[in-house]
Protein backbone atom coordinates (compact mmCIF):
# COMPACT_ATOMS: atom_id res chain seq x y z
CA UNK A 1 0.00 0.00 0.00
CA UNK A 2 1.43 3.39 -1.01
CA UNK A 3 2.02 6.11 1.58
CA UNK A 4 -0.45 8.99 1.42
CA UNK A 5 1.44 12.23 0.80
CA UNK A 6 0.59 15.88 1.41
CA UNK A 7 -1.39 17.70 -1.27
CA UNK A 8 0.83 19.34 -3.88
CA UNK A 9 1.62 22.91 -2.86
CA UNK A 10 0.59 22.33 0.77
CA UNK A 11 3.69 21.70 2.82
CA UNK A 12 4.52 20.23 6.21
CA UNK A 13 6.61 22.49 8.45
CA UNK A 14 8.88 20.08 10.31
CA UNK A 15 10.41 20.79 13.74
CA UNK A 16 13.77 22.02 12.43
CA UNK A 17 12.04 24.60 10.22
CA UNK A 18 9.29 25.33 12.73
CA UNK A 19 11.95 26.79 15.04
CA UNK A 20 12.42 29.60 12.50
CA UNK A 21 8.65 30.11 12.19
CA UNK A 22 8.19 30.36 15.97
CA UNK A 23 11.02 32.86 16.29
CA UNK A 24 9.69 34.91 13.39
CA UNK A 25 6.13 34.94 14.75
CA UNK A 26 7.32 36.01 18.21
CA UNK A 27 9.29 38.87 16.66
CA UNK A 28 6.26 39.87 14.56
CA UNK A 29 3.98 39.98 17.61
CA UNK A 30 6.42 42.20 19.49
CA UNK A 31 6.76 44.48 16.47
CA UNK A 32 2.98 44.87 16.11
CA UNK A 33 2.50 45.36 19.85
CA UNK A 34 4.96 48.26 19.70
CA UNK A 35 2.63 50.05 17.24
CA UNK A 36 -0.58 49.36 19.17
CA UNK A 37 -2.13 46.77 16.82
CA UNK A 38 -4.50 44.14 18.24
CA UNK A 39 -4.90 40.55 17.09
CA UNK A 40 -8.05 39.31 15.33
CA UNK A 41 -8.64 35.70 14.26
CA UNK A 42 -11.13 34.87 11.52
CA UNK A 43 -12.32 31.50 10.11
CA UNK A 44 -10.47 29.75 7.31
CA UNK A 45 -13.79 29.16 5.56
CA UNK A 46 -16.15 31.89 4.33
CA UNK A 47 -19.11 32.14 1.97
CA UNK A 48 -17.89 32.34 -1.63
CA UNK A 49 -20.06 35.41 -2.21
CA UNK A 50 -17.91 37.38 0.23
CA UNK A 51 -14.84 37.11 -2.00
CA UNK A 52 -16.66 37.45 -5.31
CA UNK A 53 -18.37 40.67 -4.21
CA UNK A 54 -15.27 42.28 -2.70
CA UNK A 55 -12.24 41.06 -4.65
CA UNK A 56 -13.98 41.29 -8.02
CA UNK A 57 -15.35 38.67 -10.39
CA UNK A 58 -12.81 39.46 -13.11
CA UNK A 59 -9.66 38.82 -11.09
CA UNK A 60 -7.28 35.88 -11.23
CA UNK A 61 -8.16 34.98 -7.64
CA UNK A 62 -11.90 34.64 -8.23
CA UNK A 63 -11.70 33.33 -11.78
CA UNK A 64 -9.01 30.70 -11.35
CA UNK A 65 -7.48 30.38 -7.89
CA UNK A 66 -10.13 29.94 -5.17
CA UNK A 67 -10.78 26.61 -3.47
CA UNK A 68 -14.59 26.60 -3.50
CA UNK A 69 -17.12 23.85 -2.93
CA UNK A 70 -20.81 23.36 -2.16
CA UNK A 71 -21.60 22.42 1.44
CA UNK A 72 -23.49 19.11 1.21
CA UNK A 73 -25.62 19.94 4.27
CA UNK A 74 -27.17 23.27 3.27
CA UNK A 75 -25.94 23.74 -0.33
CA UNK A 76 -24.03 26.96 0.49
CA UNK A 77 -21.05 27.74 -1.72
CA UNK A 78 -18.02 28.01 0.58
CA UNK A 79 -14.41 29.04 -0.04
CA UNK A 80 -11.12 28.63 1.79
CA UNK A 81 -9.94 32.20 2.29
CA UNK A 82 -7.56 33.28 -0.51
CA UNK A 83 -6.54 36.46 1.38
CA UNK A 84 -7.19 38.00 4.79
CA UNK A 85 -8.46 41.55 4.28
CA UNK A 86 -11.97 40.63 3.23
CA UNK A 87 -12.50 38.27 6.17
CA UNK A 88 -11.21 40.96 8.53
CA UNK A 89 -13.61 43.54 7.04
CA UNK A 90 -16.50 41.09 7.35
CA UNK A 91 -15.70 40.55 11.04
CA UNK A 92 -15.38 44.30 11.70
CA UNK A 93 -18.81 44.91 10.15
CA UNK A 94 -20.53 41.87 11.66
CA UNK A 95 -19.40 42.72 15.19
CA UNK A 96 -19.82 46.52 14.86
CA UNK A 97 -16.22 47.21 15.90
CA UNK A 98 -16.24 50.67 14.35
CA UNK A 99 -19.01 51.75 16.73
CA UNK A 100 -16.44 51.45 19.52
CA UNK A 101 -13.59 53.40 17.88
CA UNK A 102 -11.16 53.33 15.01
CA UNK A 103 -9.38 50.00 14.80
CA UNK A 104 -5.78 48.85 14.33
CA UNK A 105 -5.86 45.08 13.78
CA UNK A 106 -3.57 42.27 12.65
CA UNK A 107 -3.88 38.57 11.87
CA UNK A 108 -1.55 35.68 11.07
CA UNK A 109 -2.37 32.42 9.36
CA UNK A 110 -2.79 30.29 6.24
CA UNK A 111 -4.42 31.38 2.98
CA UNK A 112 -5.31 29.16 0.01
CA UNK A 113 -4.99 29.68 -3.76
CA UNK A 114 -4.99 27.06 -6.50
CA UNK A 115 -1.82 28.22 -8.25
CA UNK A 116 1.07 26.40 -9.90
CA UNK A 117 3.44 25.69 -7.00
CA UNK A 118 6.96 27.08 -7.28
CA UNK A 119 9.54 28.55 -4.92
CA UNK A 120 7.84 31.30 -2.93
CA UNK A 121 4.35 30.43 -4.23
CA UNK A 122 2.32 27.66 -2.63
CA UNK A 123 -1.31 26.58 -2.59
CA UNK A 124 -1.39 26.89 1.18
CA UNK A 125 0.69 29.89 2.13
CA UNK A 126 0.91 32.09 5.21
CA UNK A 127 0.45 35.81 5.66
CA UNK A 128 0.71 38.40 8.36
CA UNK A 129 -1.94 41.02 7.65
CA UNK A 130 -2.33 44.49 9.14
CA UNK A 131 -5.54 46.49 8.72
CA UNK A 132 -6.51 49.98 9.95
CA UNK A 133 -10.10 51.25 9.94
CA UNK A 134 -11.43 54.76 10.45
CA UNK A 135 -8.33 56.75 9.38
CA UNK A 136 -8.71 58.81 6.22
CA UNK A 137 -5.43 60.72 6.05
CA UNK A 138 -2.11 59.76 4.46
CA UNK A 139 -0.53 59.59 7.93
CA UNK A 140 -1.82 56.04 8.45
CA UNK A 141 -0.49 55.06 5.01
CA UNK A 142 2.88 56.46 6.06
CA UNK A 143 2.72 54.64 9.40
CA UNK A 144 2.25 51.33 7.61
CA UNK A 145 5.28 51.96 5.41
CA UNK A 146 7.38 53.08 8.37
CA UNK A 147 6.33 49.95 10.27
CA UNK A 148 7.44 47.72 7.41
CA UNK A 149 10.72 49.58 7.04
CA UNK A 150 11.38 48.99 10.74
CA UNK A 151 10.57 45.30 10.34
CA UNK A 152 13.24 44.91 7.66
CA UNK A 153 15.72 46.47 10.09
CA UNK A 154 14.65 44.15 12.91
CA UNK A 155 15.12 41.16 10.60
CA UNK A 156 18.41 42.45 9.19
CA UNK A 157 17.03 42.37 5.63
CA UNK A 158 18.40 44.61 2.93
CA UNK A 159 17.91 45.00 -0.83
CA UNK A 160 14.13 45.28 -0.52
CA UNK A 161 12.84 48.27 -2.46
CA UNK A 162 9.55 50.09 -2.02
CA UNK A 163 7.35 50.96 -5.01
CA UNK A 164 4.32 53.23 -4.53
CA UNK A 165 1.54 54.60 -6.69
CA UNK A 166 -1.86 56.26 -6.39
CA UNK A 167 -4.97 54.79 -7.99
CA UNK A 168 -7.01 57.89 -7.21
CA UNK A 169 -10.72 57.83 -6.45
CA UNK A 170 -13.32 55.47 -7.87
CA UNK A 171 -14.46 58.21 -10.28
CA UNK A 172 -10.89 58.86 -11.45
CA UNK A 173 -10.30 55.16 -11.96
CA UNK A 174 -13.48 54.97 -14.02
CA UNK A 175 -12.27 57.81 -16.24
CA UNK A 176 -8.88 56.16 -16.54
CA UNK A 177 -10.52 52.85 -17.38
CA UNK A 178 -12.15 54.47 -20.40
CA UNK A 179 -8.82 55.90 -21.57
CA UNK A 180 -7.14 52.50 -21.24
CA UNK A 181 -9.86 50.75 -23.20
CA UNK A 182 -9.57 53.31 -25.99
CA UNK A 183 -5.77 52.96 -26.06
CA UNK A 184 -5.74 49.15 -26.12
CA UNK A 185 -8.58 48.98 -28.68
CA UNK A 186 -6.25 50.78 -31.06
CA UNK A 187 -3.58 48.10 -30.44
CA UNK A 188 -5.86 45.07 -30.61
CA UNK A 189 -3.55 43.16 -32.93
CA UNK A 190 -0.74 43.43 -30.34
CA UNK A 191 -2.74 42.16 -27.34
CA UNK A 192 -2.24 38.62 -26.04
CA UNK A 193 -5.25 36.45 -25.26
CA UNK A 194 -5.23 37.34 -21.56
CA UNK A 195 -5.28 41.07 -22.33
CA UNK A 196 -8.10 40.65 -24.85
CA UNK A 197 -10.14 38.77 -22.26
CA UNK A 198 -9.63 41.55 -19.70
CA UNK A 199 -9.96 44.54 -22.00
CA UNK A 200 -13.58 45.39 -21.20
CA UNK A 201 -13.93 43.74 -17.80
CA UNK A 202 -10.74 44.82 -15.99
CA UNK A 203 -8.35 46.76 -18.26
CA UNK A 204 -6.14 47.94 -15.36
CA UNK A 205 -5.00 44.36 -14.90
CA UNK A 206 -3.42 44.47 -18.36
CA UNK A 207 -0.87 46.87 -16.90
CA UNK A 208 0.25 44.07 -14.59
CA UNK A 209 0.94 41.69 -17.50
CA UNK A 210 4.04 39.50 -17.08
CA UNK A 211 4.21 38.75 -20.80
CA UNK A 212 7.52 40.21 -22.09
CA UNK A 213 5.94 40.81 -25.52
CA UNK A 214 3.39 43.12 -23.88
CA UNK A 215 5.86 45.30 -21.97
CA UNK A 216 6.51 47.95 -24.62
CA UNK A 217 2.78 48.31 -25.22
CA UNK A 218 2.10 48.65 -21.49
CA UNK A 219 4.90 51.20 -21.04
CA UNK A 220 3.29 53.50 -23.61
CA UNK A 221 -0.21 53.27 -22.12
CA UNK A 222 -1.80 56.34 -20.46
CA UNK A 223 -0.85 56.80 -16.82
CA UNK A 224 -3.47 57.11 -14.10
CA UNK A 225 -1.31 59.50 -12.11
CA UNK A 226 -1.68 62.05 -14.94
CA UNK A 227 -5.44 62.36 -14.45
CA UNK A 228 -5.63 62.39 -10.65
CA UNK A 229 -7.82 65.12 -9.16
CA UNK A 230 -6.57 67.68 -6.65
CA UNK A 231 -7.60 65.72 -3.54
CA UNK A 232 -5.92 62.52 -4.75
CA UNK A 233 -2.80 64.50 -5.66
CA UNK A 234 -2.69 66.11 -2.20
CA UNK A 235 -3.03 62.75 -0.49
CA UNK A 236 -0.20 61.25 -2.54
CA UNK A 237 2.10 64.26 -2.21
CA UNK A 238 1.59 64.41 1.56
CA UNK A 239 2.40 60.71 1.83
CA UNK A 240 5.61 61.28 -0.11
CA UNK A 241 6.53 64.22 2.15
CA UNK A 242 6.11 61.99 5.21
CA UNK A 243 8.24 59.22 3.70
CA UNK A 244 10.92 61.72 2.68
CA UNK A 245 10.93 63.23 6.17
CA UNK A 246 11.30 59.78 7.76
CA UNK A 247 14.09 58.78 5.38
CA UNK A 248 12.14 55.93 3.76
CA UNK A 249 13.35 55.46 0.19
CA UNK A 250 10.83 54.64 -2.52
CA UNK A 251 10.15 54.67 -6.25
CA UNK A 252 6.94 55.90 -7.85
CA UNK A 253 5.76 53.14 -10.18
CA UNK A 254 2.85 54.43 -12.31
CA UNK A 255 2.14 50.85 -13.54
CA UNK A 256 1.55 49.48 -10.06
CA UNK A 257 -2.16 48.60 -9.82
CA UNK A 258 -2.32 45.51 -7.51
CA UNK A 259 -4.45 42.50 -8.34
CA UNK A 260 -7.57 43.27 -6.31
CA UNK A 261 -10.44 45.52 -7.37
CA UNK A 262 -11.04 47.14 -3.99
CA UNK A 263 -7.94 49.40 -3.84
CA UNK A 264 -8.01 53.20 -4.17
CA UNK A 265 -5.49 56.01 -3.60
CA UNK A 266 -2.25 54.61 -2.12
CA UNK A 267 -0.97 51.22 -3.28
CA UNK A 268 2.49 49.83 -2.63
CA UNK A 269 4.75 46.80 -2.95
CA UNK A 270 8.04 45.90 -1.29
CA UNK A 271 10.06 43.93 -3.84
CA UNK A 272 13.32 41.97 -3.83
CA UNK A 273 15.43 40.53 -6.64
CA UNK A 274 16.58 37.62 -4.48
CA UNK A 275 13.54 35.35 -4.97
CA UNK A 276 13.30 35.07 -8.74
CA UNK A 277 9.87 35.71 -10.21
CA UNK A 278 8.17 35.78 -6.77
CA UNK A 279 9.81 39.03 -5.72
CA UNK A 280 6.96 40.76 -3.87
CA UNK A 281 7.34 40.14 -0.12
CA UNK A 282 4.84 42.71 1.17
CA UNK A 283 2.04 44.66 -0.49
CA UNK A 284 -1.03 46.70 0.33
CA UNK A 285 -2.75 50.04 0.15
CA UNK A 286 -6.02 51.87 0.80
CA UNK A 287 -9.46 50.40 0.21
CA UNK A 288 -11.81 53.15 1.39
CA UNK A 289 -14.83 51.90 -0.56
CA UNK A 290 -14.73 48.26 0.49
CA UNK A 291 -16.81 48.59 3.66
CA UNK A 292 -19.59 50.32 1.74
CA UNK A 293 -19.30 47.71 -1.00
CA UNK A 294 -19.76 44.99 1.62
CA UNK A 295 -22.91 46.53 3.06
CA UNK A 296 -21.81 49.14 5.61
CA UNK A 297 -24.26 52.02 5.40
CA UNK A 298 -21.87 54.93 5.95
CA UNK A 299 -18.69 53.00 5.18
CA UNK A 300 -15.32 53.95 6.64
CA UNK A 301 -11.83 54.67 5.35
CA UNK A 302 -9.48 51.70 5.55
CA UNK A 303 -6.02 50.55 4.54
CA UNK A 304 -3.68 47.67 5.19
CA UNK A 305 -0.98 45.33 3.96
CA UNK A 306 0.09 41.70 4.01
CA UNK A 307 3.49 40.03 4.43
CA UNK A 308 4.29 36.73 2.73
CA UNK A 309 5.76 34.62 5.53
CA UNK A 310 7.36 31.92 3.35
CA UNK A 311 9.00 34.51 1.13
CA UNK A 312 10.42 36.49 4.05
CA UNK A 313 11.74 33.35 5.74
CA UNK A 314 13.46 32.42 2.47
CA UNK A 315 15.42 35.69 2.71
CA UNK A 316 16.58 35.10 6.26
CA UNK A 317 19.90 33.36 7.03
CA UNK A 318 19.99 29.76 8.20
CA UNK A 319 21.07 30.88 11.69
CA UNK A 320 18.10 33.24 12.04
CA UNK A 321 16.81 31.13 14.95
CA UNK A 322 18.89 28.75 17.06
CA UNK A 323 17.50 25.37 18.03
CA UNK A 324 16.11 25.60 21.59
CA UNK A 325 17.97 23.55 24.17
CA UNK A 326 16.89 22.43 27.65
CA UNK A 327 18.52 23.69 30.81
CA UNK A 328 18.47 20.22 32.38
CA UNK A 329 18.59 16.67 31.05
CA UNK A 330 17.31 14.38 33.81
CA UNK A 331 19.04 10.98 33.84
CA UNK A 332 17.25 8.25 35.82
CA UNK A 333 18.21 4.60 36.38
CA UNK A 334 15.65 2.09 37.67
CA UNK A 335 11.91 2.06 38.28
CA UNK A 336 12.00 3.85 41.63
CA UNK A 337 14.25 6.55 40.23
CA UNK A 338 11.95 7.00 37.26
CA UNK A 339 8.99 7.76 39.55
CA UNK A 340 11.00 10.15 41.72
CA UNK A 341 12.58 11.85 38.69
CA UNK A 342 9.15 12.68 37.29
CA UNK A 343 8.29 14.54 40.49
CA UNK A 344 11.68 16.28 40.67
CA UNK A 345 11.43 17.32 36.99
CA UNK A 346 8.10 19.02 37.68
CA UNK A 347 9.66 20.78 40.68
CA UNK A 348 12.48 22.03 38.44
CA UNK A 349 9.95 23.31 35.87
CA UNK A 350 8.08 25.09 38.66
CA UNK A 351 11.37 26.83 39.44
CA UNK A 352 11.61 28.07 35.83
CA UNK A 353 13.97 25.52 34.29
CA UNK A 354 13.44 23.83 30.91
CA UNK A 355 13.76 20.10 31.55
CA UNK A 356 13.97 17.00 29.36
CA UNK A 357 13.24 13.90 31.40
CA UNK A 358 14.90 10.83 29.92
CA UNK A 359 12.39 8.16 28.92
CA UNK A 360 12.85 4.77 27.34
CA UNK A 361 15.34 3.25 29.77
CA UNK A 362 19.00 2.61 29.03
CA UNK A 363 22.15 2.46 31.13
CA UNK A 364 24.04 5.42 32.57
CA UNK A 365 26.48 5.69 29.68
CA UNK A 366 23.72 5.76 27.04
CA UNK A 367 21.68 8.31 28.97
CA UNK A 368 24.65 10.61 29.57
CA UNK A 369 25.45 10.45 25.85
CA UNK A 370 21.93 11.74 25.13
CA UNK A 371 22.28 14.38 27.83
CA UNK A 372 25.42 15.75 26.15
CA UNK A 373 23.83 15.61 22.69
CA UNK A 374 20.76 17.53 23.91
CA UNK A 375 22.78 20.70 24.46
CA UNK A 376 21.55 20.95 28.06
CA UNK A 377 23.58 23.03 30.50
CA UNK A 378 23.19 20.50 33.33
CA UNK A 379 22.39 16.89 33.98
CA UNK A 380 20.53 15.73 37.06
CA UNK A 381 21.21 12.08 37.87
CA UNK A 382 19.01 9.84 39.97
CA UNK A 383 19.44 6.14 40.76
CA UNK A 384 18.84 3.78 43.65
CA UNK A 385 21.91 5.05 45.53
CA UNK A 386 20.84 8.70 45.24
CA UNK A 387 17.31 7.84 46.40
CA UNK A 388 18.70 6.06 49.46
CA UNK A 389 20.79 9.15 50.32
CA UNK A 390 17.91 11.56 49.43
CA UNK A 391 20.10 13.47 46.97
CA UNK A 392 20.47 13.93 43.22
CA UNK A 393 23.68 14.05 41.22
CA UNK A 394 24.13 17.39 39.47
CA UNK A 395 26.76 18.13 36.85
CA UNK A 396 27.47 21.08 34.54
CA UNK A 397 27.80 19.70 31.00
CA UNK A 398 29.25 22.66 29.07
CA UNK A 399 32.29 23.33 31.27
CA UNK A 400 34.76 21.13 33.16
CA UNK A 401 33.22 20.36 36.56
CA UNK A 402 32.89 17.67 39.17
CA UNK A 403 29.59 15.96 39.84
CA UNK A 404 28.01 17.03 43.12
CA UNK A 405 25.41 15.33 45.29
CA UNK A 406 22.80 17.70 46.70
CA UNK A 407 19.19 17.71 47.79
CA UNK A 408 16.86 18.69 44.95
CA UNK A 409 16.31 22.14 46.51
CA UNK A 410 20.07 22.67 46.86
CA UNK A 411 20.63 21.46 43.29
CA UNK A 412 18.08 23.94 41.91
CA UNK A 413 19.69 26.80 43.86
CA UNK A 414 23.19 25.79 42.70
CA UNK A 415 22.13 25.65 39.04
CA UNK A 416 20.28 28.99 39.29
CA UNK A 417 23.44 30.70 40.58
CA UNK A 418 25.73 29.02 38.04
CA UNK A 419 27.35 31.70 35.77
CA UNK A 420 26.61 29.87 32.50
CA UNK A 421 22.92 29.58 33.38
CA UNK A 422 22.71 33.26 34.38
CA UNK A 423 24.29 34.22 31.04
CA UNK A 424 21.79 32.08 29.12
CA UNK A 425 18.87 33.73 30.91
CA UNK A 426 20.14 37.27 30.31
CA UNK A 427 20.72 36.48 26.64
CA UNK A 428 17.13 35.37 25.93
Amino acid sequence: MSIIQAIRGMNDILPEESIRWNHFEALIKGWLDSYGYQNIRTPLLEKTELFVRSIGEVTDIVEKEMYSFVDSLNQDSLTLRPEGTVSCVRAVLEHHLLRQSSQRLYYMGPMFRHERPQKGRYRQFHQVGVESFGYSGPDIDAEHLLMISRLWSLLGLKNIRLEINSLGSAQERSEYRGKLIAYFEGKMNLLDEDAKRRLYSNPLRILDSKNPQMQELVEKAPQLIDILGSESHRHFLRLREMLDSAGVKYEVNPRLVRGLDYYNLTVFEWVTDQLGSQGTVCAGGRYDGLLTQMGAGQGAPACGFALGVERILALLPENFAAKPVPDIYFVNIGEAAQLQAMAFAEQARDAGFKVVLHTGGGNMKAQMKKANASGALFSLILGDEEIARQVVGVKALRVESEQQFLSIDQALSWMRSFPLYRESISGE
